[in-house]
This record gives C-alpha cells, structure tokens and sequence, in this order.
C-alpha cells in the first residue's frame, strides 16, 4: 500500500501519520523544493502517480480558482491506476443556508467559485474519487485553546450563528475508514453538534481557568475582512453518509470532547 499525498498540510500530515501506523509507504509532494523533496513540477511525480495505490489532495485552489494539482497532472490523475483517489475539500461550498442543515445532495452555491469548481471537478476526475468536505478544522496546536493562550480571543454576539467542526483526527479515521471500505463519492466530515464560535471560546477560556470575555456585537467586532465574511454564512452540516457508508465513530464528537483531548496534548 502506498499513499501519494499531494500537499502535505496541517490534516494530511495527520491523516499521513494514521496511513503510515496502518502500514503504507508515503510519498509527501511539498510546495517548496528541497533535497529529495518532491514538487507538484518534479519530473519523477508522473511516474509517482502511476505507481500509488492510494493518491490524496489536500492543495486549495489558487488565488485565481484554478486547481494547482489538476492543472498540472489532472490527465494523469483521471488515468491512474489507484484504487483510491481522496481530495479534501471544504463545506464552504453550500453557502449561506441561513443555519439549516445541508448533506451531500445540497447544491454548491458557496461564494467561492474556485472551491466550489474544485469541489465539482475531483468528483468527476476518476471511478475512484473521494471528495471529503471539511468545515472548521481544529486539533493540537490549533485550537480555541492555543488562540487564548496567545492572546485575547473576541467572543462575537451573531444570534443564530453557528458553524460545524471537526478534530483533525477525526478527519484522519474518516480517511482511513475510506481506504479500508467505503464507496467513492461526496462526504461531509463532521461532529455531531454545530454550535457558535463565542461557546466554543467561552468553553476552551474555562478549561484554561479563564472567566470567559464579555460578547461583543459583530457590528462593533474588529475582525479582518475574511472574518467578517465568516459570520456571513451559516450552516449545520450532516454527517449521517460518513457514519452510514464508512462506519466511522467519531472519536470526538462535539468540540467539548475534542477541546479536552487539546488541552491534554498541550505542552504546560
């Protein structure tokens, strides 16, 4: 068994060190070039490609909303022999649904066309392809808990907005899930409870001892231009496919689980 991964990032190094504890070889394509390192350009990566048994992208799409990895070896990837092709994607590609549920089935309507395209084209690339949508990624070293512990954290007053999430590792056992089983296809990885960001930072302030910081309404909030898109959009997404066609339990399954097994992992 041998996983090519495509972009070596924050959830698939973690999904790389699940692959290789279940007893893959690993071949890693970084962005920057190094000795011995491979590059989305090395000459070797064609052959690579052809050789893996499982090939997972984790590469964004670029500024202009091109796919890097499909526009330099999308011909090569829709030919391959793989029996598994994963891309992670993102549930930024429903959009706003004003807080409802979405599942696989709902449209691509996010306000990013690049994602969304993205998205739309790993589905099509091969009779092997897994699209795994993510939302709010957290885990050691990225967490409500490492950002309180930086420095204060704005706890923003949106009634009715929630977000969905999932720990990294959870994004890892749904990987391996699928590599052992599972159909190709669209799926949402996702914990069991949406929920507002200002709970989950009251939450983490908790259990580092800290009284949690007074809401502030987002209207009076200085936040960046991308996190103020954020509280433009609000969903609950569904997880019910992961759990059905992957059999996946999910190791924890609302934030407070998975801020507790942080706050266990972070150095004193």
């Amino acid at each position: 068994m041998h996983l090519l991964i495509l972009g070596l990032g924050y959830s698939a190094g973690r999904i790389a060190d699940a692959a290789r504890n279940a007893g893959f070889a690993i071949t890693a394509v970084r962005s920057r070039p190094g000795d011995g390192v491979l590059t989305l350009d090395s000459p070797d990566l064609p052959g690579v490609i052809a050789s893996a048994s499982h090939i997972l992208s984790s590469v964004p799409p670029a500024a202009d909303g091109s796919d890097p990895v499909l526009a330099a070896h999308g011909d090569a990837l829709a030919r391959a022999p793989a029996r598994w092709i994963g891309y992670l994607s993102s549930t930024g590609v429903y959009g706003d649904v004003g807080g409802a549920w979405v599942d696989e089935a709902s449209p691509r309507q996010g306000r990013r066309a690049g994602r969304n395209l993205a998205d739309e084209h790993w589905e099509a690339l091969h009779p092997q392809a897994r699209v795994f949508r993510l939302p709010g990624i957290y885990g050691p070293g990225r967490s409500a808990l490492d950002r309180l512990r930086a420095g204060p954290v704005a706890r923003i007053d949106q009634p009715g907005h929630v977000f969905s999430r999932i720990h990294v590792d959870d994004i890892a056992a749904a990987a391996l899930a699928s590599m052992a089983g599972g159909a190709p296809g669209l799926y949402n990885i996702a914990d069991d409870l949406p929920a507002p960001g200002e709970a989950v930072t009251a939450a983490a302030a908790r259990l580092l001892g800290q009284e949690p910081s007074p809401l502030v309404p987002l209207a009076e909030a200085t936040l960046s231009p991308m996190g103020r898109a954020f509280y433009t959009e609000c969903r609950r997404v569904a997880n019910g496919r992961m759990k059905r066609q992957l059999g996946v339990s999910l190791l924890y399954p609302d934030y407070h689980a998975g801020l507790q097994a942080c706050l266990k992992e972070m150095h004193p």
